[in-house]
C-alpha cells in the first residue's frame, strides 16, 4: 500500500519481473489523490505493470496514506517509505522491518480489508483514461526524481 507510485526504471522492472515469475504482486493506491500531478505520474506506470500481471487497486472511499508491504505472509515493512524515487534515494525515511511476528497477520488483515473497499484497475480502465491525463503522466516522468 502506498499513496504515491512514482517508480524509477529499476523498481518498475523489479515489480514486473516478479509478477512475470508468478509472484502475486498487489498494490493499493488512493482513488482520490491529494496531489494530481503525482497521481497522473503513478497512472503512467499502470499499463506496464498490469500487462506484467501486477494487480493494481484504487481505494475508493477516500485517500489512503498507508505505507506498508507484506511478503509471503510472514515478512513486512511499515513506515514512512513511499514507492517513489525521493523515498528511495533522497529522503531519510523510517520503516520497521518485521519477520515472523503476530503484527504481520494484522497487516495482512488490514491490506485485505482495504483491498475489499478498492476497485481493481484493468487495462481497459487505463486506456479509457483521458488522453490529457495520460500525456501529462508520461511528460511528468522527466521530473519524477523531483516529485
Amino acid at each position: 500500500m502506498t499513496p504515491y507510485l512514482i517508480l524509477d526504471g529499476e523498481m518498475e522492472t523489479a515489480l514486473t519481473f516478479a509478477a512475470k515469475r508468478g509472484v502475486k504482486v498487489q498494490i493499493i493506491l488512493p482513488h482520490i489523490p491529494d496531489k494530481k500531478y503525482a497521481f497522473a505520474l503513478a497512472k503512467s506506470h499502470y499499463a506496464t505493470l498490469i500487462q506484467a500481471g501486477v494487480e493494481i487497486y484504487e481505494y475508493t472511499p477516500g485517500f489512503v496514506h498507508a505505507k506498508s508491504f507484506v511478503v509471503d505472509g510472514y515478512k513486512g515493512t511499515i513506515g514512512t517509505i513511499n514507492l517513489d524515487y525521493r523515498s528511495f534515494y533522497h529522503h531519510f525515511e523510517c520503516g520497521v522491518y518485521l519477520e515472523d511476528v503476530p503484527a504481520i497477520c494484522e497487516m495482512v488483515k488490514d491490506f485485505n480489508q482495504t483491498r475489499a473497499l478498492s476497485q481493481q484497475v484493468t487495462l481497459e480502465d487505463v486506456y479509457r483514461e483521458k488522453k490529457s491525463t495520460r500525456l501529462l503522466g508520461w511528460f511528468l516522468k522527466i521530473f519524477a526524481p523531483l516529485m
